[in-house]
């Protein structure tokens, strides 16, 4: 019988088929066609009948005291939790395009908690599987390093050349600009930058809100779900600003066509930042996989040994060892392949269940809606408009076509690759996606880096 025939998913996961085999007729039997189709309807990465049981087995142990910390049962229960909630969220109009599948990952949880409607013996194992096991890190070690890895080196180093100026200005730009209007609203000088400026441009919420977290958490002493409770809507509300401004810019470049390359940076040039063709590095077994897995976890615990030396955040440090790795050509390309393979099946298959463990277990739901208010929101506008609009002009002033410079900046706002995409997409200039990357990764781990320093340094002063 031949063999089943991928099909391409939302996410990047490879599904199995069997609608296009010789040979398989549809609608003539249950077993075992049927049976197929059934198992390929998926919510999320769970096949339909696979949830259906976990949902029973789950509602059994609940129901006997059964629901234990440990790996397997924790595995369902996050997958189950993350992947369901990230599905209503992506199946709302309009929300489904500014990252709704992340947003009711974490804020459905939190909510669940607070008003009491998840089992306290589900939410007490999660909490501890999430604190004790190191959940969390492994998932910032593979992110990081395998994203950074499954880069194009060329890429790297000519986004660096040619985004740096209009992305380093319009950064300094709208930390000044968003500093000065919270701070005139009455949030005061050191919440407006810290805890609202620095996190719209921090690489969303894996590279960017929960590293952050976790060195604000060990620079001033707080719990980390706190920090995250504060720093995650400003993630979320930067975001959708910008995915608005890049929509409203496209609409300007078509009435003006000689402020976009639609798509092209520069005049006179073809895909100026095109990829190149990947490297042929033959297939990429699963000892190849492995390897670049080990490979983020030893990045990881050179960087747990820098903040012992120097006191810069783990998950920083490792990033910029990554950034120095890739520049360098010190990792083969095969291993880079392999890195990139981790990082996605981290992203794909781990996002949403540690979102949901974040929300369950770190995310304060009062102290989250407290940070809904109409001075962050016109903090958080303002701050994204003035990095947009310093790229506009400072893209113009080089030469640059200044629509693209401004979209460019726009994903220095956004929520990390999903934000990325949802800008590009309202955009209409996904041909700016490695420059959205950089923007995302490299100008992120730039921003937190030097925030942790600057935090660090003023908590020893004063």
């Amino acid at each position: 019988m031949p063999s089943p025939v991928p099909t391409a998913h939302p996410e990047g996961v490879a599904i199995t088929t069997t609608a296009h085999l010789p040979g398989v007729q549809t609608g003539t039997r249950f077993w075992p066609q049927g049976w197929w189709r059934l198992v390929d309807l998926q919510i999320g990465i769970i096949p339909l009948p696979v949830y259906l049981i976990l949902v029973a087995l789950l509602w059994v142990l609940t129901s006997e005291g059964e629901i234990k910390a440990d790996a397997p049962t924790m595995i369902a229960v996050l997958v189950l939790g993350g992947f369901t909630c990230a599905e209503i969220g992506k199946r709302l109009p309009v929300l489904r395009q500014i990252g709704a599948g992340a947003i009711f990952a974490t804020f459905i949880p939190s909510a669940l908690v607070y008003y009491q409607l998840i089992p306290g013996s589900i939410v007490k194992a999660i909490t501890d599987f999430t604190k004790f096991t190191n959940f969390l890190y492994l998932y910032i070690a593979a992110i990081i390093v395998g994203s950074i890895l499954g880069m194009d080196r060329t890429v790297l180093i000519k986004g660096f050349l040619k985004i740096f100026v209009p992305l380093g200005l319009g950064s300094l730009a709208a930390g000044c600009v968003g500093t000065f209007v919270g701070t005139l609203l009455g949030l005061g000088a050191h919440h407006t930058f810290f805890f609202i400026v620095v996190p719209i441009m921090a690489g969303g919420v894996g590279e960017g809100a929960i590293p952050l977290s976790i060195g604000y958490g060990n620079i001033l002493g707080l719990p980390e779900g706190d920090v995250f409770a504060q720093v995650l809507p400003v993630v979320m509300l930067g975001s959708l600003t910008a995915i608005i401004l890049a929509g409203t810019l496209n609409w300007v470049g078509k009435r003006k066509p000689h402020l976009t390359g639609e798509g092209r940076l520069q005049p006179d040039t073809e895909n100026d930042m095109q990829a190149r063709a990947p490297v042929e590095t033959g297939p990429i077994d699963a000892a190849t996989v492995a390897a670049a897995g080990l490979t983020a976890v030893t990045l990881y615990l050179l960087g747990v040994m820098c903040h012992h030396l120097t006191g810069l955040p783990a998950p920083v440090a490792m990033l910029f060892l990554a950034v120095l790795a890739k520049l360098a050509s010190a990792v083969s390309p095969r291993l880079q392949a392999g890195g990139f393979i981790v990082y996605k099946f981290v992203q794909v298959g781990m996002t949403y269940p540690l979102l949901f463990a974040i929300g369950v277990s770190l995310t304060p739901w009062d102290k989250l809606v407290a940070a809904f208010t109409i001075p962050n929101l016109i903090t958080i506008v303002a701050t994204v408009v003035t990095l947009m609009g310093t790229g506009y002009l400072v893209g113009r002033r080089l030469g640059m076509y200044p629509i693209e410079t401004a979209i460019v900046n726009a994903c220095h706002s956004g929520q990390g690759g999903t934000g990325d995409v949802a800008i590009l997409t309202a955009a209409n200039r996904m041909a700016l996606m490695p420059f959205a990357q950089i923007a995302t990764r490299i100008g992120g781990a730039l921003t937190v880096t030097g925030t942790l320093v600057l935090l660090k340094w003023i908590t020893k002063v004063g």
